[in-house]
């Protein structure tokens, strides 16, 4: 009599197992709010920080599913920018493998626009392209659990950033057409039933390995050093070409290239491998000024920089402190002057316009003529305590900040010096 109980007990809970539907169905909608984490690449000096968002679903076939997605990401620059605000608002097409079964996984790949606000400033929106890996797990007929991982490519200001989002969600599917049930035909029932063979466990393709390479500065005079900057995921071994070899997974190094190279990272894991690249353009140093006679030289020098403010030809990329090769002759004629002059001292001045918030742009300001000090030390050996730097923002413009024209003009460096004996 116990033996019949036990077998009839077995035969009622596979039969209430049978019961829960497959993860997909067709025809049906859905909601999804998730959580999870949001990394940014390097080279946005940007710090991981949680990500929020909800996406809404509809299944047109089993297998293919489209959906709508917004994504929010707080966070803060690294580098003393402000806060920084994400917005993510766009489409993916889904894929579902077995659909039939409670564990569904999935590809998927869309298109979305991104806002940035930096600091209180709304940054202009761009579009990025992702892909990427999920997987559903029904718990219910009306419910069930989500994981995604995705891979974010977009360009902005000349540069193309690859940044990784991984969420976790509650799934409720609603709406569509149920599987129509079969029948379970009752086992019969014998004295020494035999136990039934465990079904076969689905297994989880492993993530693909994904990978970030850049240079700082992408732009250096012979002679002069670069940083390459990389990260990985999902990732055994790494490895950059030309000249360097094996790496860590994630790590910096300085290189000194001679003439114009691409690095190449190539990363690779139990789900493939993946290669990211950084260039570096190499610029030939400065020719040497033309032989001019001395007394006029100095005569010249004198003119310009003695005891009033000059204003220097010297433009910066936007929120970048680095000086381009172009502007070294530039920097090469003041560097002359402080050379013929030993006694002369004052101050470099950074000045911005009045776009973006007074904190943000006092210290950009700051910064910028910290790096024009720097290379002045640096290249010409002036004794550091001869220069000064102070950073004023947009609090003395030389002209109106309600035109283009006039906000180049504000956005400048200037050297205030004084010639002594």
């Amino acid at each position: 009599m116990k033996k019949r109980l036990v077998v009839i007990l077995a035969a009622s809970l596979i039969a209430m197992a049978a019961t829960v539907s497959a993860a997909v169905r067709e025809g049906e909608f859905s909601l999804t709010p998730v959580i999870g984490g949001y990394t940014f690449e390097g080279k946005q000096h940007v710090e991981t920080n949680p990500v929020y968002g909800i996406r809404a679903g509809y299944t047109l076939t089993k297998n293919l599913g489209v959906e709508g997605l917004f994504d929010y990401v707080a966070s803060r620059s690294t580098q003393g920018a402000g806060d920084v605000n994400l917005y993510r608002y766009g489409g993916e097409v889904l894929y579902h493998f077995i659909p039939d079964n409670r564990l569904v996984p999935y590809v998927a790949a869309g298109f979305a626009g991104l806002s940035r606000e930096i600091a209180g400033s709304m940054q202009k929106s761009v579009g990025a392209f992702d892909y990427g890996l999920g997987v559903k797990y029904a718990l219910f007929d009306n419910f069930a659990l989500r994981g995604d991982v995705r891979h974010l490519i977009y360009s902005y200001g000349g540069s193309t950033y690859n940044n990784v989002e991984y969420t976790i969600g509650l799934h409720f599917p609603f709406g569509g057409m149920k599987p129509v049930a079969k029948a379970v035909e009752p086992s019969p029932v014998q004295e020494s039933p035999k136990a039934a063979a465990p079904p076969p466990v689905a297994v989880e393709p492993p993530p693909k390995p994904a990978s970030t390479l850049s240079a700082m500065p992408s732009s250096i005079t012979s002679g002069h050093a670069a940083r390459l900057i990389w990260t990985s995921k999902n990732a055994g071994e790494c490895v950059i070409q030309p000249g360097i070899g094996p790496v860590p997974l994630q790590g910096e190094r300085d290189v000194t290239p001679s003439a114009d190279t691409t690095y190449t990272l190539t990363c690779t894991g139990a789900g493939g491998a993946t290669t990211s690249t950084a260039a570096i353009t190499v610029a030939a140093p400065p020719p040497p000024a033309p032989v001019v006679e001395q007394s006029a030289q100095k005569a010249a020098a004198a003119q310009r920089f003695c005891n009033k403010p000059a204003i220097l030809e010297i433009a910066f990329d936007t929120n970048k402190t680095d000086i381009k090769p172009k502007y070294y002759g530039e920097l090469k004629t003041l560097g002359d002057f402080l050379v013929e002059f030993p006694n002369a001292r004052g101050e470099i001045a950074g000045h911005t316009d009045n776009v973006g918030g007074k904190a943000f742009n006092l210290k950009l300001s700051q910064r910028r003529a910290e790096s024009v000090k720097n290379y002045l030390v640096e290249t010409f050996g002036i004794a550091a305590e001869r220069i000064g730097t102070k950073g004023y923002g947009f609090s003395k413009p030389i002209a109106s900040n309600k035109t283009k024209a006039g906000k180049a003009k504000n956005r400048r460096i200037e050297a205030n010096f004084t010639c002594g004996d």
